[in-house]
């Protein structure tokens, strides 16, 4: 994939984007970038399951208990990097369960999340949530996560420039996202449900996430998988494709994505793990 290409909002709008290549980066960018004040408006859908706790359905009630499972992996990386604990601000906190966890674990959480109704369910379980990074500037933070996140970023580079400020001097970034190189993607091709346009506004290699960071002087220390991704995507991918979820095509081609990813280091998501330079 080196050159530009069209991809359907498959899930609100139905309208059609075009991700368009930047060289420098090895990266693609969504085009045309809606006005962002159009963005919430392709949220709207009951749908978009990182805004809800909902259990309606098989795909919903797998969704939930893969998120239970990863709570866990998630806080044994941080534990890696940071034993004594210390604060944590998760940037796009959804409806708070992984700020909840860390936070019965002796974690000092905070979080950000602009959806109001996911807002309101991670304040529900008494969180400190807020709208906008701009609420909780002003102090450093050991830890810094984005799960899912930077690609729905406006502004990718203000957004870089404002973590490397908010992070504390041997403090951690951990940021996990699509990875457009890996199997189930070039399987998928315009129908791969990472693409996610216009909500994806930005489309990630490693090299892109290397060189963009690196520019704002912090330093990719570890690439690790999300093995789980490729047969989430793998499902959502089956429905825009051919109109349902194939669960057994769907696990196939995740596995066979994840076995790939093995040799080539390209799986379907990535989570980079950042410092200071």
């Amino acid at each position: 994939m080196k050159e530009d290409f069209k991809v359907k909002d498959h899930s609100v709008s139905g309208e059609e984007f075009t991700l368009k290549y930047d060289k420098k980066y090895h990266m693609y960018f969504t085009s045309p970038k809606p006005e962002i004040s159009k963005l919430p408006s392709y949220y709207e859908s009951e749908d978009y399951i990182s805004h809800t706790d909902g259990k309606r359905s098989l795909f919903e009630i797998a969704y939930q208990t893969i998120k239970g499972i990863t709570l866990s992996r998630k806080q044994k990386l941080l534990k890696s990097f940071h034993p004594d604990q210390g604060s944590v601000l998760d940037i796009g906190a959804g409806t708070g369960d992984f700020l909840e966890f860390l936070s019965k674990r002796k974690w000092n959480v905070k979080g950000v999340e602009p959806n109001a109704k996911a807002k309101k369910l991670a304040q529900h379980k008494g969180l400190d949530i807020y709208n906008t990074i701009d609420e909780v500037g002003g102090e450093l933070y050991d830890v810094i996560t984005m799960w899912h996140v930077l690609e729905h970023i406006y502004d990718l580079q203000e957004q870089i420039a404002w973590l490397k400020n908010q992070l504390a001097k041997n403090g951690t970034i951990f940021i996990a996202v699509p990875n457009f190189e890996s199997f189930d993607a070039s399987y998928y091709k315009s129908y791969w449900a990472a693409f996610d346009v216009p909500r994806h506004l930005y489309h990630f290699s490693e090299i892109a996430i290397k060189k963009l960071f690196s520019e704002h002087g912090l330093h990719l220390v570890e690439t690790l998988p999300m093995k789980f991704d490729s047969y989430y995507v793998g499902l959502l991918s089956e429905k825009y494709k051919n109109g349902k979820m194939n669960f057994f095509t769907a696990f196939v081609t995740g596995f066979k994505s994840n076995r790939k990813a093995k040799q080539s280091g390209g799986y379907s998501s990535h989570i980079y793990v950042l410092k200071h330079a």
